[in-house]
């Protein structure tokens, strides 16, 4: 009987035969924390004489989610972060230099790794086949300090994408039209496994994307297999020997398989306060909005905001609408400069700010007033999320962001592409 791509990976991982429902010790590749979940991680090791990593080298604290500091705890929780990691030798990625889930694939994730991070979404690392998850503080803290960890190893649901995808349909309306089919809970502690054709032609940020909203339907990993794209990613990020060609067997057992025509999907949105709750960009066309967010750990690489930058090139976001862009690393923000795009988006009005999560959970850079709404590119709407529980949050496309901030109101992007 063949395995799953989850399978496959905790079996090596593990040096076991495993299968879905088994519990099994693996080894962890890489570990992190992020600056809203670190500080706890660092005390519970203080705490019990536990001060140290297995892989110091692998082993990265994020200081991301208010960066710069919006308040004197946060930054204090900065000092912290900067000490602990400094005393065990970790890795310091401080303010400004980008998104853990960002930074993590694009310098220091590999197929077949198993990534823990104290940060629901840490499952991106998933688009290039790593089993990727997020954990609780303590237990990402025990995993960063001994190098191992245990998983009950899920079962899977394989989701099949075919292709092409219509014009002004991206990676983001597939994985929000899946969330909306089967639910915020409809793969809990599941893997979602990833293919068709649809996925084949996806590049590597349309595939981080996708792999990144699969903990919104509870999945506990999205996983795609390696292909050629991969390994021009690894060689691109000066990893080429780290690429492995990771497929699931033929004949390996799923719970369920879902199969998406992506040729018929239009542009979705999901629409207040659940990342289920969807609707297509038709049915809301004309909602007001008064401010836009390109950005996140979702869609915040330079493919987004090529996207976003040639529709706005040579227009103006509507006057009762701001603009916010967030490149999710430095390196993304100096490649978005080269290429003209962060010039023709200031031109259009954007406030584009540091390499960040900046709005995303609503500590600074963004916070909504009572009753506004937000067109955002993040991957949660939930109620509060952005700062303030009486503000509304809609979650869609780079393209109907895009849209979005020249109409003041929800658009379709197919009618400016």
């Amino acid at each position: 009987m063949g395995k799953t791509l989850a399978e496959k990976i905790l079996s090596a991982k593990s040096g076991t035969d495993a299968r879905a429902g088994d519990i099994v010790i693996s080894e962890v590749d890489v570990s992190l924390v992020q600056d809203g979940t670190g500080p706890l991680a660092v005390r519970q090791l203080q705490a019990i004489g536990l001060e140290k990593a297995a892989h110091p080298e692998r082993a990265l604290f994020f200081l991301d989610h208010g960066a710069p500091s919006p308040r004197r705890e946060f930054s204090n929780d900065h000092i912290l972060l900067r000490q602990f990691a400094a005393k065990i030798g970790a890795q310091l990625i401080d303010i400004g230099e980008g998104v853990c889930h960002q930074i993590t694939p694009e310098s220091y994730a590999n197929p077949g790794d198993v990534i823990i991070g104290a940060d629901s979404h840490t499952v991106t690392s998933g688009g290039m086949a790593a089993f990727a998850t997020g954990m609780g503080s303590t237990d990402v803290a025990i995993g960063m300090a001994l190098g191992r960890t245990w998983f009950r190893v899920p079962e899977t649901l394989r989701i099949v994408v075919s292709g092409p995808l219509a014009r002004g349909v991206y990676a983001k309306d597939v994985i929000l039209y899946l969330i909306g089919l089967i639910g915020a809970d409809g793969a809990s502690y599941k893997a979602l496994e990833f293919g068709g054709t649809a996925i084949d032609a996806m590049s590597m940020s349309g595939r981080f994307t996708i792999a990144n909203m699969s903990v919104e339907a509870g999945a506990k990993v999205g996983l795609m297999s390696t292909d050629e794209k991969t390994r021009s990613y690894l060689v691109e990020r000066g990893r080429p020997d780290k690429f492995r060609l990771l497929q699931p067997d033929a004949d390996a057992v799923y719970e369920r398989v879902i199969e998406i025509d992506g040729s018929k999907l239009e542009p979705m949105v999901a629409k207040p306060h659940t990342v289920d709750n969807t609707a297509t960009v038709r049915e809301m066309a004309g909602t007001p909005i008064q401010q836009v967010f390109i950005g996140s750990c979702t869609n915040g690489r330079l493919e987004d905001l090529a996207v976003a930058a040639g529709i706005l090139k040579g227009k103006r976001r509507h006057k009762r609408t701001r603009l916010i862009v967030a490149p999710a690393s430095p390196e993304i923000y100096l490649k978005a400069m080269e290429a003209g795009y962060l010039s023709d988006l200031v031109k259009a009005g954007a406030a584009v700010v540091n390499p960040g999560c900046a709005c995303c959970v609503g500590v600074h850079q963004g916070a909504l007033g009572d009753g506004e709404a937000c067109l955002s590119t993040s991957n949660r709407n939930f109620h509060g999320r952005m700062g303030n529980p009486e503000g509304f949050i809609y979650l869609g496309s780079p393209a109907t962001a895009a849209a979005t901030a020249l109409a003041g109101e929800i658009a379709d992007p197919r009618e400016v592409l």
